[in-house]
């Protein structure tokens, strides 16, 4: 997956509102400022029907590489 860049912020994640919710959480738990993008999308089309958008989980460009250490190490 190529990560995109939205001005200073940059995608770490991809997927359901209640995947990206639980990294968000994650992230900012190891001191990490997270956001959501396209959340309100996600909520009107129920995260459970399967035909929602995705949620991208951003974070400032200079936290990128850390951040991305703590998705990846996250246990499932």
């Amino acid at each position: 997956m190529e990560a995109k860049s939205y001005g200073s912020l940059v995608e770490v994640y991809r997927g359901g509102l209640w995947e990206a919710e639980l990294i968000k959480g994650l992230l900012e738990s190891a001191g990490v400022s997270a956001m959501l993008k396209d959340e309100t999308l996600s909520a009107v089309t129920s995260p459970y029907s399967g035909i929602g958008g995705e949620v991208l989980v951003m974070v400032n460009k200079e936290e990128e590489v850390y951040a991305r250490k703590v998705v990846e190490r996250r246990q499932v």
